[in-house]
């Protein structure tokens, strides 16, 4: 159970919000050694919405997870498995495929994976198509438009140190972007680097992106980045951390090619609790502090600054819908965001969790619009029985 509440949402061009998320979950699973069955139905509602409830709010009585898998060990050391069905999925950090548990309704695909595990190392082969969300009971279509295929590759290169390595296809026959309508048929390319050395750990990402949209080619690409210094011993066990990301946009004088980055099926709440701007056309410089109170407590503080990647480009929410159109103004200065969030885990599977955010309009929103400054308030519980 989360609320939610904004006002001067979209920087004072969208009506003032405030809306309740409900979800129930339940799963089953039947399991023997070498095979499982998982039954997860899901009950979510949202009660509030401005102009109504989207896909990310309500979805009603539907089927979330339904899938067999099966595994069989080669070996003391190597195991493989096939799962085929409804599934969420999660592919490493999630920054473009995610099970997308932030916003009320997460994203379910249904197909078939692959994955084979040998040691540390591990590759994961996927082939699905995305779930068209509807707004009423058992209205959840299969085999939605959307195709996701990959071949992802997880490997130890030292002790605690990882990286992947992976291709992700995406196909969307009906494409509706501001650059264009049409197929869409896109390939990620990416390498991540993670681990962890004393108190310092990281998790960096360099992703390129090649392919068509209506005739158009796409050149785009993305660098994210998570560094964290932990001191488990000081007072209140600081964590201090300090995100930075950036993600291409269009440029001038490219009529025959796209460069806004697409991040497909990204995790809910990627910039924080408040997100208003998604990875695209966009750079991000975000440090913040996590600290522990309390046994089972931890308060976080945000701070991020956001500016435009290219000029000629708008800004986009979290979905890729344009939010300002580019051409209007020269600045890069989008605005800032500073964000307080507390969560505390109070024990037999119940957790409570309250944020505060406020994100102030930088030169380029108050050149192309209103400028007002977005206040959100939430709060949630959960219960985990």
């Amino acid at each position: 159970m989360r609320y939610e509440g904004y006002t001067g949402t979209e920087w004072g061009e969208a009506p003032d919000d405030g809306y309740l998320w409900l979800r129930l979950m339940p799963l089953a699973k039947f399991e023997s050694e070498a095979a499982q069955v998982v039954i997860q139905p899901i009950l979510g509602y949202a009660v509030g919405v401005a102009g109504g409830p989207g896909p990310v709010d309500r979805t009603g009585i539907d089927l979330l997870q339904g899938y067999a898998e099966f595994s069989h060990a080669l070996d003391r050391d190597t195991r493989i498995a096939a799962r085929a069905g409804r599934m969420l999925l999660a592919l490493g950090s999630q920054r473009l495929v995610s099970t997308r548990y932030g916003p009320n309704i997460p994203q379910p695909f249904d197909g078939v994976t692959l994955h084979a595990t040998r040691g540390a190392a591990r590759v994961d082969l996927v082939d699905a198509r995305a779930v068209a969300i509807g707004p009423g009971n058992f209205d959840d279509r299969a085999g939605g438009e959307r195709r996701l295929r990959s071949v992802y590759f997880t490997a130890e290169a030292a002790q605690e140190i990882g990286f992947d390595l992976y291709w992700i296809g995406f196909h969307d026959p009906a494409a509706r972007l501001v650059e264009g309508f049409g197929a869409e048929a896109r390939d990620t390319f990416g390498l991540r680097l993670f681990g962890a050395r004393g108190r310092v750990s990281w998790n960096w990402e360099t992703m390129l992106q090649r392919g068509h949209l209506a005739g158009r080619s796409i050149r785009a690409w993305s660098q994210a980045t998570e560094t964290l210094v932990a001191f488990p011993d000081a007072a209140l066990a600081p964590q201090l951390r300090l995100r930075a990301n950036i993600a291409s946009g269009d440029r001038a004088g490219t009529g025959e090619r796209l460069e806004s980055f697409n991040a497909l099926f990204p995790r809910g709440r990627y910039f924080g609790e408040l997100t208003p701007l998604g990875p695209r056309n966009i750079i991000n410089v975000n440090p913040g502090i996590v600290l522990s109170p309390a046994p089972g407590m931890q308060a976080e503080i945000n701070f991020a600054a956001f500016w435009r990647e290219s000029r000629v480009d708008g800004i986009y929410d979290l979905a890729g819908r344009a939010l300002r159109r580019g051409g209007t103004s020269g600045a890069r200065h989008i605005g800032n965001l500073i964000e307080a969030s507390l969560a505390y885990e109070l024990g037999s599977g119940v957790s409570l969790g309250a944020s505060l955010g406020t994100f102030t309009a930088g030169r380029f929103l108050r050149d192309t619009g209103r400028g007002d400054t977005i206040l959100m308030l939430a709060a949630e519980a959960t219960w985990r029985f």
